[in-house]
């Protein structure tokens, strides 16, 4: 039964609804499993009696460090109804890079699958926090969580002192001095971010191709939830393993990044029947028109949208598929019940009554994200005549690549010594498919012969495979400030910019 918060927007109420209105129907599906919306809501609860059991409760955090598979969704609902706040750990991390977030989010449990186990009892071991696994027995006395969600108690279980404004998740973003960022998000938040309207009639049954550490991924099955509908998860974004899901699903909306939107095009996509596909979305910046016509080629009958946003502003605009082919290059109109202005420096701020709270435990982050207001978001823009918006630049040093955060000066520590480097620096380059990609521009040593593939090899083991430069360009010399010598990466990346234009004339 809803519970009696109802009034409130509460995460939980959306499981609660959904086993009690379509129980037997499909919430989620990886590979040849799947749950249903009673199945989710009963495992939810069984580890939410499992977790009080521990002590975990009303504002307590847990820490999940998991690549994508369905135990993360019981989770994920436990820690809603406990009133616990979930932080998912990028699983392409490694154990020294994990710390950073785990240490930040001192959590009350640290959750990890069977691949990541012996890394998390290092962390467990670093930071105090008890060890939970989400496959079986973790060890030394930890709680099995698989057992859990299919034993004990599956009645509902609710936290009374729970308010639609306490946190409900915080997603870990990368700053520009590598240390990562807690962007904490409400119940009420998450809950406006993914409610798609009352008058929709037909459930969202969507596939994801964003792992269950990424905000996206967790966007994504919230607002299918929300239609009553099911969200389908892949272990990884091949064309194959999305199609397969679509087809295996009857799904009605597919959502990528350029990158695999051009990947799907380029396979044979004659093989599915994706005759239920209706909505074909895609974002994070700009998308080539070349791109959007493609689709609208390869698939009759269905519209595309281009999102932009980010973790911490959730949907900041829209180019609906009436404007798709209109207005080329533009990310459309404020989404709905947001604003969006240009300020004095031509950065693009947005405001919205579900953006985050803020940076967990960093007030001097949030106050300059967050001012009078309006989430300052570090990307350049311009509105047109009509209100659309288009992205044009980056005023910050974080490189966006793929919706993945990666910080210059983390990348750059790791290359450090690199054989035949005299001077490196590491920037953002814009890219069609990625947004950007991580170039590494080199000072060579006299005579040295410096390849991409030396510099990535030097990365392995210390940095994810995400942060490893993909391309690399060479200079004579770093543009520097004359007053402390710092690297100047906006001059640099315009240098690069200007010689690309020149040898294309």
């Amino acid at each position: 039964m809803p519970s009696t918060q109802f009034r409130h927007f509460l995460i939980g109420d959306i499981f609660r609804q959904n086993a009690a209105i379509v129980p037997e129907g499909l919430a989620a599906a990886l590979g040849g499993e799947s749950l249903s919306h009673a199945e989710l809501d009963a495992r939810g609860n069984r580890l939410a009696h499992a977790l009080r059991g521990l002590g975990i409760g009303h504002l307590d955090r847990v820490a999940c460090w998991a690549d994508t598979c369905l135990e993360v969704l019981p989770l994920f609902a436990a820690c809603a109804k406990l009133g616990a706040v979930f932080a998912p750990v990028n699983a392409r991390l490694g154990p020294a890079e994990a710390l950073q977030p785990v240490e930040l989010a001192r959590p009350a449990l640290l959750v990890a699958d069977g691949e990541r186990l012996a890394g998390a009892a290092e962390l467990a071991g670093q930071t105090g926090a008890p060890l939970a696994c989400l496959h079986g027995p973790p060890g030394g006395g930890g709680l099995d969580l698989a057992a859990a969600a299919v034993r004990g108690p599956a009645a509902d279980l609710s936290e009374p002192a729970l308010r639609e404004g306490d946190p409900h998740v915080i997603f870990f973003t990368s700053g520009s001095t590598g240390k990562p960022k807690g962007v904490v998000l409400s119940h009420r938040a998450n809950w406006l971010r993914s409610f798609q309207g009352p008058f929709r009639d037909d459930p969202e049954r969507g596939v994801c191709m964003f792992p269950l550490y990424h905000m996206a991924g967790f966007s994504l099955a919230l607002s299918a939830w929300q239609t009553r509908g099911s969200i389908a998860l892949v272990h990884s974004p091949t064309p194959e393993a999305l199609l397969s899901a679509v087809q295996s699903t009857r799904a009605n909306r597919l959502y990528c990044i350029p990158l695999v939107w051009s990947r799907i095009l380029a396979s044979d996509t004659g093989r599915y029947d994706l005759s239920s596909l209706r909505e074909l979305d895609t974002g994070t910046s700009a998308v080539p028109i070349e791109l959007l016509r493609a689709l609208k080629e390869r698939f009759p009958g269905t519209r595309t949208r281009t999102y932009y946003g980010s973790t911490e502003a959730g949907s900041c605009s829209t180019l609906s598929d009436a404007d798709a082919l209109r207005k080329p290059g533009s990310v459309g109109l404020a989404a709905p019940a947001a604003a969006l202005r240009i300020s004095a420096e031509g950065e693009i701020c947005v405001r919205s009554p579900y953006m985050m709270d803020g940076y967990f435990e960093n007030p001097e982050a949030t106050a300059e994200a967050l001012r009078d207001g309006w989430y300052h978001t570090g990307d350049l823009g311009a509105l047109d005549e009509e209100g659309y918006l288009q992205v044009t630049g980056r005023m910050r040093e974080v490189i966006r690549s793929g919706g993945e955060s990666v910080s210059p000066l983390e990348v750059e520590a790791a290359l450090a010594g690199a054989a035949g480097v005299r001077e490196l620096a590491v920037i953002g380059v814009p890219d069609a498919d990625w947004g950007e990609l991580v170039c590494a521009v080199v000072v060579p040593e006299p005579g040295a012969k410096v390849t991409l593939e030396a510099l990535q090899a030097v990365c392995e083991g210390r940095i994810a495979g995400f942060k490893k430069p993909r391309r690399i360009a060479f200079a004579e010399a770093l543009p520097r400030t004359a007053a402390t010598g710092q690297v100047q990466r906006g001059l640099l990346a315009e240098q690069l910019a200007q010689a690309r234009a020149g040898a294309a004339q």
